[in-house]
């Protein structure tokens, strides 16, 4: 007896050739220009809302090394500047005389200089992202440069005995003009200490912790106020245009301060 055959199956789908799971997945991956996208991938892309505007693009960064270049060429182009005004100011010819009444002038022009670039770092407004990094870098290069000014300054007065190392380290000491040098000298410890905290930024990372690095750190308005008043009236008179220059850097720099905390008081009111 004959037991007929079934005749044979075509292979299943599954057992094809060259059609595994994964072949198809990768295949189902390739969309051909124009053809709808897969609910899976619109699944897993997240949901979507009609009329939602689309997300703003992040801040721009400049890379790390083009920073640290930009940083480097402008704190260059600090120290050119400063060697030619000295250079003009015939600092080269008569060194004693020009660190005798120069160095402190210099520090109260770069000092002046580094405050109001910091003003200009802070500015949402005209400036772009590059462009306050550009600020940022110009007022740590004139900070520098004031500060090595103001040390020497203080260690020129000292060696030719203007001030006592007493009166030069501790404020009002001084038995010829207590108020004017105190001021200096106290304009010179806030200076100091505002450097470090800049210098020491990352250890005040945090919302708390940054709050307190601003409210260091705006410890240079102060310290730039008082230095004015030590450097216009504790030495030599002041041209009028030179008073008048800094009076209106000071009457500048109190505008855009009002300005910065009128508007960050609307931003906590919201």
């Amino acid at each position: 007896m004959v037991i007929p055959q079934s005749p044979p199956q075509p292979p299943s789908r599954s057992s094809r050739p060259g059609t595994s799971g994964s072949r198809r997945r990768a295949s189902a991956a390739v969309r051909r220009p124009g053809a709808p996208e897969s609910p899976v991938r619109r699944r897993h892309a997240g949901p979507t809302v009609p009329g939602a505007a689309p997300a703003p693009p992040g801040p721009m960064r400049l890379p790390e090394a083009s920073a640290r270049r930009t940083t480097g060429a402008y704190v260059t182009a600090t120290a050119l500047i400063t060697l030619i005004v000295l250079g003009t100011a015939g600092a080269f010819e008569n060194m004693l005389h020009f660190l005798d009444f120069g160095a402190g002038v210099m520090a109260l022009v770069c000092l002046t200089a580094t405050v109001m670039w910091g003003l200009a770092a802070t500015d949402r407004v005209l400036l772009h992202p590059g462009h306050r990094l550009l600020a940022q870098a110009v007022h740590r290069g004139l900070g520098i440069t004031g500060l090595c000014f103001l040390v020497l300054h203080i260690g020129v007065k000292i060696l030719e005995d203007r001030v006592s190392v007493h009166a030069a380290a501790i404020p009002f000491s001084d038995p010829l003009q207590p108020l004017l040098m105190g001021l200096g000298t106290v304009a010179a410890y806030l200076f100091v200490l505002v450097a470090v905290v800049g210098a020491a930024r990352g250890v005040f990372a945090g919302r708390n912790r940054s709050r307190r690095w601003r409210g260091l750190h705006m410890l240079a308005y102060p310290a730039w106020a008082l230095a004015l008043v030590h450097g216009l009236y504790a030495g030599r008179p002041a041209a009028g245009w030179v008073t008048a220059m800094y009076m209106g850097c000071l009457l500048l720099a109190a505008l855009a301060l009002t300005t910065r905390l009128a508007n960050r008081s609307r931003r906590h009111a919201r």
